[in-house]
């Protein structure tokens, strides 16, 4: 029933930009808190970025100035613009959504890749 899809991962250049996008269904999108994890190979998962239902950002120190992350209720998508591209940002992004009314959900997660 419930789905969140990520797109937009790949291989880029440091100093490069990518988009991811989070398109979900099967929940009242607008109601939901929706966030941008990273893990890297052994590495803990990490809250990278996050907006809440009315449209609150928060960041991990390490993206500030260099992640911005909206979300479009129309169209039930969340997306996380990486700009300034390190090769430290390397790792599995996932989707998360959650309230604390419901419950939370992941998608599959996908991998961005920084290297020469």
């Amino acid at each position: 029933q419930v789905q969140l899809v990520e797109s937009g991962g790949g291989l880029v250049q440091p100093g490069g930009s990518l988009r991811l996008s989070c398109a979900a269904s099967g929940i009242i999108f607008r109601i939901y808190d929706m966030g941008w994890y990273r893990q890297a190979p052994g590495k803990q998962r990490e809250l990278v970025a996050s907006i809440s239902s009315g449209g609150s950002t928060r960041y991990e120190d390490s993206v500030k100035g260099r992640f911005t992350i909206s979300r479009d209720n129309a169209k039930n998508t969340v997306h996380l613009q990486m700009n300034s591209l390190k090769p430290e940002d390397t790792a599995v992004y996932y989707c998360n959504a959650y309230s604390p009314l419901y419950r939370g959900y992941w998608g599959q997660g996908i991998q961005v890749t920084v290297s020469s």
